[in-house]
């Protein structure tokens, strides 16, 4: 968790060269559309099929596609978006076949923008860690923690917090006020490993008590991928601490949020509709190219499995699911 001195108008760095106040868009406003990208595709197979299909429609969502001509895919958009964690890697470990993946796409004139809601690695830590993979990237974009404070100070935002607040304790005594600084503008809440209840109280008493302090979240990410052994806690418990004690919902900055969508399609001056973002999460990675008006692929080599994404409780449909991005090579279109 961040802390920033800046105006009720602050809005988090996007890129070494932030778009102007009137590009951006507005954090205040906070809209966000959510909206199912319609998909034609013959469903059949009994009962439980026609079951899951009725609740799906009553949700208005299509159910999503199996990935069966990679080519058309591909041929249909010019930029590609890739979630990490999951998608890329998972851990420290390079998932198969995403070099020659990359390289297929590259070969065929696309642009590929990766983009990670995971907070413990500023962009330039985020660049050398795909050159230990072994994967040539140019574009990386992050929100997060000790990535947080990198890019504020790209974007030349004073701050306070961070990882340098994760010793310090609260000795609670009769009598005891915690004293806090009057002029933050703003409560930045990422993944932090070190988060504390110092930390808590001290957002807490930022947001309550300092007229139009923001309150903003990189993501609200449930669980997330710190090893390739299990599924660790993500920045959601630490959104979900300082919302139980501010009882205000955060800004969110991080994917499904569409603040990132907007600064890409401008800054490759692209429209929507010829990017497609491929994810392994649902309610994140889907959910923001869906948001953003996007096609959009979920890939089974992170957190959701066929059968998540086809329970009835599900209303989150991609246009289209497969195993993992390397299907790319091997999915041709069926010849008659």
């Amino acid at each position: 968790m961040l802390l920033t001195r800046a105006s009720p108008t602050f809005l988090p760095s996007t890129s070494a060269a932030s778009p102007s106040p009137q590009q951006a868009p507005s954090p205040i406003s906070g809209r966000i559309q959510h909206r199912l990208v319609s998909v034609s595709s013959p469903v059949s197979g009994g009962p439980r099929r026609a079951a899951r299909r009725s609740v799906m429609a009553a949700a208005g969502a299509v159910p999503a596609a199996k990935l069966e001509d990679a080519d058309a895919l591909i041929d249909s958009v010019e930029t590609f978006i890739f979630d990490c964690d999951g998608v890329i890697w998972k851990g420290d470990k390079l998932i198969d076949g995403v070099p020659e993946t990359l390289d297929l796409l590259r070969s065929k004139g696309k642009r590929l923008v990766f983009v990670t809601n995971n907070s413990t690695k500023s962009r330039k830590q985020y660049g050398k860690k795909f050159e230990t993979l072994g994967l040539n990237v140019n574009e990386v974009y992050v929100i997060g923690e000790e990535g947080i404070l990198k890019e504020l100070e790209l974007a030349g935002f004073q701050y306070l917090g961070g990882p340098s607040d994760g010793d310090k304790k609260i000795e609670l005594k009769p009598g005891f006020y915690m004293e806090h600084d009057k002029d933050v503008g703003a409560v930045v809440v990422g993944f932090d490993r070190y988060f504390n209840y110092y930390k808590v109280q001290y957002g807490t008493l930022c947001i309550r008590e300092n007229p139009g302090c923001l309150f903003i979240a990189t993501n609200r990410d449930a669980v997330t991928h710190l090893t390739d052994a299990q599924e660790w806690a993500g920045g959601g418990s630490m959104v979900g601490a300082i919302l139980g004690s501010t009882k205000q919902e955060p800004l969110v900055v991080g994917k499904p949020s569409t603040f990132m969508m907007d600064y890409l399609a401008k800054k490759f001056g692209i429209t929507t509709s010829q990017i497609c973002m491929v994810g392994d999460r649902l309610d994140t990675d889907i959910l923001f190219g869906q948001n953003g008006g996007c096609k959009t692929l979920l890939v089974l080599s992170g957190v959701t499995s066929v059968q998540m994404l086809q329970s009835p409780d599900n209303s989150i449909q991609p246009d289209f699911y497969t195993n993992q991005i390397s299907d790319f090579l091997t999915l041709k279109a069926a010849t008659v």
